[in-house]
C-alpha cells in the first residue's frame, strides 16, 4: 500500500473512536522508503504507536529516490557502525524535536526515538540490518481530541511531517558529512585506544587536555566555565597514534593497585567517576571522548539494605557470631560492609579484573582497621577483614587490579603500586614520597588478611518473579536508570552507577524473561548464563529478547546485568562451588 492510501485511509478514520486507529497496522511505501506500522495504541494516553522505516542504501531502489546512501566506509566496522547508528539516533531526536507540533490529548503529535546520553552506545533505535539497508525504530501519538481521531491531523503527522524528518535525518545528502565522519573517527579511535590497554600493561587512560568536571550531579554535560583540562605527569604520560585522528598522549594507570590521594575538592572522586565511565564511548565535545578504561572494570561501593543471595564473602568476614557461614551468606538487609564484601565477589564472580572504589561510598570497617582499634578488639572478635589486607592478595592470586580513592587513610601507602595526588584538579605522581612516609612513619598495625585472598565462587541462579508465582508471564516496566520492576518486583539501583541509559535497563529486564525462558534450569552457573547470553545478543540482534522489534533497548555489559540478577529479593541459590586456583600471576 502506498502512502496516498494511508492518507486517505486516516481522513475516513477522522472522528471515529480512537480504537479504529487499529486499522492502519501494516506496511506502506513512501518516495524513497517503507514504514512499517508495527503496533497501534490503543488509547491517547497509552504507551505510543510503535513504527519503523526502511530506507535501501545500495541497489535498484536508490535510482528513484531523493534519499542519499551512506557511504560503506562509514559502517565498514562494528565500531564505526555503532557510531553511525548513534548520530543517526540523535539527528533524528534533533529533527523530530524541531518538527513536532500539538496535535490533540495525551501524546498526539509525538514523534520521538530513543533517548540518548552523552555515552555512545549500540541501541536498537536505528540498525543496518542488511547492507543494503538502514532501518530507524521510533514511536508515534496518534493525534485525538480525548478518544477520537483527529484523522487530518494524522494524515499530516505521517504523510508530511514524518517525510520530512526521514529527509533531514537519515539522508545523507542531507547530513554535515564533516561533523558525521568526526563523530565515526571519534568512536573508532577511542575503541582502538581501549583495545591497547591491555598490551601496554595499563587498565585506564586519560588524555591530555580531557575536560573531567560534569555540569551537575544530574547533568553529565561537560562543565564549561573554570574547567581546567586534564594535564598527565611526566612519570605517567604514554601515547598512542590512533588511526584517524593521529598522535594522542596522556596519563596511563597501571596493572595493580593505584591510590588517588589529595584534599578535599581537588578532583579526587571526579577522576574516578569519569574512570567509571570509560567503559564507554563518549560523543564528541563532552571533554571524556579519550577517557578509556578496561572494559570489565566495576565501580564498587557500600550499599546497606540490600538482599544477599549465597554470595561467598568469607574472603573479608568470617566468624560470625552465632557461628554463622559466610561462605554462602545470604541476607534481606545488609549493612555497609557485608554488601561493599558482597558487591567485590559478585564483581569477579562476573568477570572483572579492575575495581574502582571511592572512600567517600565505601563502609569505613570495611577499608581500614589501624592499629589503636587492632589492640583494643583482637581479631578474634572482629569478622570483618579489612579491603587493605586483601587488596594486594587480590592482585596476586587473580591479577585484579584495584584504583582506590583514599584521602582519610595512609595505611594503603603500604600496599600501593602507584599514588596519584590531586591538586587542583591536576595530578602529580607521588609514589616515592608515599612510600618514604612508609618508612618515616611505621604505623606496626599487623596484616589480617592471611596467605591468599580466597575462593570466587560460582553460584547457579533460580529466580521466580512474583507474576510468576500467579502463572503470569513477568511483565517489565523502567521508570528510571536506578529502577527496575520486573514481574511485580521493585529492584533497586540506585547503587549500580554505571548503568547509563534507561535503554539499556530495559534490555536487561528482557534479558530477564530471556534468561528464564532458556538458562534457568539448574545446570548453568551465573557466570556461564552470563556469558550465553551475551553471546547470543552479539551473534543474532537485541530483538531475540522481545516478541516483536523495540527502538528502545541499548546493549548492556555482563556485570550490569548480574548485578541486576544479584538485586532481586526472589533470587534463590541453587548451589555453590568455589575454587582457589589461581589466575596467571601478574607480571
Amino acid at each position: 500500500m502506498d502512502s496516498q492510501r494511508l492518507y486517505q485511509q486516516l481522513l475516513q478514520l477522522d472522528q471515529r473512536s480512537y480504537k479504529a486507529y487499529k486499522q492502519i497496522a501494516g506496511v506502506y511505501q513512501f518516495p524513497g522508503f517503507e514504514l512499517s506500522i508495527d503496533y497501534v495504541q490503543g488509547d491517547p494516553f497509552a504507551s505510543p504507536s510503535r513504527l519503523r522505516v526502511q530506507l535501501p542504501q545500495r541497489g535498484s531502489q536508490e535510482a528513484d529516490s531523493k534519499i542519499k546512501s551512506f557511504p560503506e566506509e562509514l559502517y565498514r566496522s562494528h565500531s564505526r557502525e555503532v557510531a553511525l547508528r548513534d548520530y543517526l539516533t540523535r539527528q533524528f531526536a534533533q529533527v523530530a524535536a524541531e518538527v513536532r507540533g500539538r496535535r490533540g490529548s495525551g501524546n498526539s503529535g509525538l514523534i520521538a526515538i530513543a533517548p540518548t546520553s552523552q555515552q555512545v552506545l549500540e541501541r536498537t533505535s536505528v540498525l543496518i540490518t542488511t547492507p543494503q539497508q538502514l532501518e530507524a525504530r521510533f514511536v508515534v501519538g496518534l493525534p485525538a481530541r480525548g478518544r477520537t481521531i483527529l484523522g487530518k491531523q494524522a494524515a499530516d503527522l505521517l504523510c508530511e511531517d514524518l517525510p520530512l524528518i526521514v529527509d533531514r535525518a537519515l539522508n545523507y545528502a542531507q547530513l554535515n558529512s564533516t561533523e558525521l565522519r568526526h563523530h565515526v573517527e571519534t568512536i573508532e579511535d577511542a575503541d582502538w585506544l581501549r583495545q591497547q590497554l591491555a598490551d601496554r600493561r595499563l587498565v585506564a587512560f586519560v588524555s591530555n587536555g580531557a575536560i573531567l568536571p560534569r555540569q551537575s550531579g544530574v547533568d553529565d554535560r561537560p562543565l564549561t566555565t573554570d574547567a581546567l583540562p586534564f594535564q598527565s605527569p611526566a612519570s605517567l604520560q604514554v601515547s598512542f597514534h590512533r588511526p584517524n585522528q593521529g598522535e594522542i598522549s596522556g596519563m596511563g594507570i597501571p596493572a595493580g593497585i593505584t591510590l588517588i590521594v589529595g584534599g578535599g575538592y581537588h578532583g579526587k572522586s571526579t577522576l574516578l567517576r569519569a574512570i567509571a565511565l570509560g567503559i564507554y564511548n563518549h560523543i564528541p565535545g563532552d571533554g571524556r571522548e579519550f577517557v578509556v578504561t578496561d572494559p570489565t572494570a566495576v565501580k564498587i561501593r557500600a550499599e546497606d539494605g540490600r538482599s544477599i543471595a549465597g554470595v561467598n564473602i568469607s574472603p573479608f568476614i568470617n566468624h560470625l557470631p552465632q557461628g554463622r557461614s559466610t561462605e554462602q551468606f545470604s541476607t534481606e538487609n545488609a549493612s555497609g560492609s557485608t554488601s561493599q564484601a558482597a558487591n567485590i565477589m559478585e564483581a569477579l564472580e562476573a568477570g572483572a579484573t579492575v575495581l574502582l572504589v571511592d572512600e567517600d561510598t565505601s563502609a569505613t570497617n570495611f577499608m581500614i582497621r589501624d592499629r589503636r582499634m587492632q589492640a583494643l578488639i583482637a581479631k578474634s572478635k572482629e569478622p570483618i577483614t579489612p579491603f587493605v589486607d586483601k587488596i594486594r592478595q587480590l592482585y596476586q592470586d587473580y591479577s585484579v587490579s584495584t584504583i582506590l580513592v583514599m584521602g582519610g587513610s595512609g595505611d594503603y601507602f603500604d600496599v600501593a603500586d602507584m599514588v596519584i595526588a590531586m591538586t587542583d584538579f591536576q595530578p602529580q605522581e607521588v609514589t616515592t614520597q608515599a612510600k618514604e612516609i612508609v618508612q618515616q612513619y611505621m604505623t606496626d598495625r599487623t596484616s589480617e588478611g592471611g596467605s591468599q585472598f580466597g575462593a570466587i565462587a560460582q553460584r547457579i541462579p533460580q529466580f521466580t518473579p512474583l507474576e510468576d508465582r500467579d502463572n503470569r508471564s513477568p511483565r517489565t516496566k523502567v521508570r528510571d536508570v536506578d529502577e527496575l520492576v520486573f514481574g511485580g518486583e521493585t529492584i533497586d539501583l540506585a547503587a549500580v552507577e554505571q548503568i547509563v541509559e534507561v535503554n539499556q535497563l530495559r534490555a536487561i529486564g528482557a534479558a530477564l524473561t530471556y534468561i528464564q525462558q532458556h538458562y534457568l534450569d539448574g545446570r548453568y552457573s551465573l557466570k556461564t548464563i552470563l556469558e550465553y547470553v551475551i553471546a547470543d545478543l552479539q551473534s543474532s540482534s537485541p530483538d531475540i529478547l522481545t516478541a516483536f522489534p523495540q527502538g528502545d533497548l541499548a546493549m548492556f555489559r555482563p556485570s550490569e546485568l548480574a548485578a541486576v540478577i544479584n538485586r532481586m529479593r526472589s533470587l534463590d541459590i541453587e548451589s555453590c562451588t568455589t575454587s582457589l586456583q589461581k589466575a596467571h600471576p601478574p607480571a
